[in-house]
């Protein structure tokens, strides 16, 4: 597998690697005629990003029994997950009726409420009265209420604790949401060890095994991030299964994942840190089956994934994302008037006091407007009053931010500086070889005269 690794990096080969996985999934056939349905149109985030018929999710109470989700099954790890969108305003309830029905015992949020100043995700919790906000949601149209309990934050992430009650049957269960705040969009996270960390503490919470409900797992199209996680986790599970980090073929993984839902893994980086991430969880993982502890190789690994190019900014907003395919389906109801409301940049968070700066933010006033960032389409209606809940998420990701984006000029400058020593040792040997020639040639003519 690293040897797999080194080739495709040695090659610059990323890039088509990922085209051939592409190309290769867009020639499966299968029917996404439910999500095209004209009432089921508002129900889906982005326009091209839509679950197959035969792996959809199906909601069992209500009058409608759609929901832009896909149930992932990787047989050979045991592993199964639900894939899905962040939700909308108007899928909030679907949402949480899923998580009821399918007996899920966690949510993986894998994204930011905002992100370059783009709504990317509904606010469907609530953030507790300990942040301002109320501890309950109450759900109507599905009769179920969310509870908030408590909250834990960690370096890159947080943990929250919610009490799922049925009003219907006055049944209640206990959610938890892990929620991953330094992975950008389009991008990839900071680190590998930082990105296992987070995986091996949702394992630890046992919400990934075959006895509950499959997770909910979602970024904003349940696509891109979502399905790096899945893939990784699960090709650790065949790893340690089989006690041989080469028992698996990572590529071959991601395309049987594809059979479930369509354009998991964005993007070529996305791919290469999967990778990455899969390499070091592997020794991870066997190491602790050993009892053998490794604390350098995490070390060894960031420092790898380091000198790729560099978008793991959590802020992203000076690194370009990946350049984005053609759109062959524009219509002109795709477009429509914007409106600018306020959004939420966090500076800091001292002593319980966070610093609010104000920014524009254009959303569409329709339920489709362009989002030239995800290349998709965007259907969420925010308000002022909705936005400014999401404050929750300052008190855990103020800190890796300022680190992350502080970094980004070292990096940069280590990569640099590679580069030059690089050509430098280089220039060297050629002008070695280049003195070893001319020596070998005076040689050859001195011995020629002497004969």
């Amino acid at each position: 597998m690293e040897v797999e690794f080194l080739d495709i990096d040695d090659r610059n080969a990323w890039n088509s690697i990922f085209q051939e996985i592409r190309n290769e999934s867009n020639n499966y056939s299968y029917i996404i005629k439910d999500a095209k349905k004209l009432e089921n149109k508002n129900l889906n985030r982005y326009r091209d990003v839509n679950p197959f018929d035969h792996s959809r999710v199906r909601l069992e109470r209500g009058d409608k029994d759609y929901i832009n989700a896909s149930l992932v099954k990787v047989p050979s790890a045991n592993r199964s997950y639900i894939l899905t969108q962040g939700p909308l305003p108007v899928t909030t309830g679907h949402f949480w009726l899923m998580v009821w029905e399918q007996k899920s015992k966690a949510i993986l949020m894998l994204n930011r409420i905002i992100e370059k100043k783009t709504v990317k995700c509904h606010l469907y919790w609530p953030i507790g009265s300990e942040n301002g906000g109320s501890d309950d949601l109450i759900l109507p149209d599905v009769q179920l209420k969310i509870t908030f309990l408590n909250q834990k934050n960690e370096s890159n992430f947080a943990v929250r604790r919610f009490l799922l009650t049925d009003l219907e049957s006055c049944d209640s269960r206990e959610i938890l949401q892990f929620h991953y705040t330094t992975w950008p969009d389009f991008g990839v996270p900071e680190s590998p060890a930082a990105f296992l960390n987070f995986l091996f503490s949702v394992r630890e919470a046992g919400v990934l095994n075959s006895n509950v409900g499959p997770p909910v797992v979602h970024c904003s199209a349940g696509i891109g991030r979502s399905g790096t996680f899945c893939l990784v986790d699960s090709c650790l599970v065949l790893i340690e299964k089989n006690n041989d980090p080469n028992s698996i073929n990572i590529r071959q993984q991601l395309l049987e994942m594809r059979h479930y839902r369509m354009g998991l893994i964005q993007t070529p980086d996305q791919l290469r840190f999967s990778y990455l991430a899969i390499i070091e969880g592997a020794k991870r993982v066997l190491s602790n089956k050993t009892g053998l502890n490794t604390p350098s190789e995490n070390e060894n690994l960031t420092e790898v994934h380091s000198s790729m190019s560099v978008n793991a900014n959590t802020d992203d907003s000076d690194v370009l994302p990946p350049p984005l395919p053609p759109r062959s389906s524009r219509n002109s109801d795709d477009l429509s008037p914007v409106q600018t409301v306020t959004s939420i940049s966090y500076n800091e968070l001292n002593g319980g006091v966070i610093n609010i700066e104000s920014t524009s933010v254009k959303l569409s006033k329709s339920e489709a407007s362009m989002n030239s960032d995800d290349n998709h389409y965007t259907s969420d209606k925010t308000t002022d009053k909705e936005i400014m809940h999401s404050v929750s998420e300052a008190s855990f990701s103020n800190s890796s931010t300022l680190s992350v984006s502080e970094s980004l000029t070292e990096l940069r400058k280590r990569a640099r500086k590679e580069r030059e020593d690089k050509t430098a040792l280089m220039v060297q040997n050629i002008k070695k070889k280049q003195k070893e020639t001319e020596l070998w040639e005076k040689r050859r003519l001195k011995r020629k005269r002497r004969k």
